[in-house]
């Protein structure tokens, strides 16, 4: 019974040994580089705009597509930024947004933070 256990246990291993890891998942929070471009492109169907992305080589060798969010960037080539999770729904193929105000990404100036701009 034991050693019938101990087979299973390995064959699962085996099973499993090439089986991917949810690259998403696993990248949230990574540290990369801005490696190829940062340009703008635009949303799917019913939208209208410039978003700003950029190509990022991630530390962990991966490529990635990230949305730069707010209003402004000073985002360059060879910039070290820090990418977290999270999808820009209009946007296929982004699933990265950088995050502001931490390394060589600065943040956004002149922020309104309540809803009145009276302020």
């Amino acid at each position: 019974m034991n050693k019938f256990k101990l087979e299973k246990d390995l064959s699962d291993s085996r099973r499993m040994r090439g089986k991917g890891i949810d690259r998403e998942r696993s990248l949230s929070g990574s540290k990369g580089y801005l490696s190829v471009n940062v340009s703008t492109i635009t949303p799917k169907k019913p939208n209208s705009a410039l978003r700003k992305v950029a190509r990022v080589r991630l530390t962990s060798g991966f490529e990635i597509t990230a949305y730069i969010p707010g209003i402004g960037h000073n985002s360059q080539e060879h910039s070290s930024v820090l990418v977290r999770g999270g999808r820009v729904k209009d946007l296929p193929g982004v699933r990265y947004h950088i995050v502001r105000g931490t390394l060589d990404a600065v943040g956004v100036k002149d922020r309104q933070q309540g809803r009145s701009s009276a302020l």
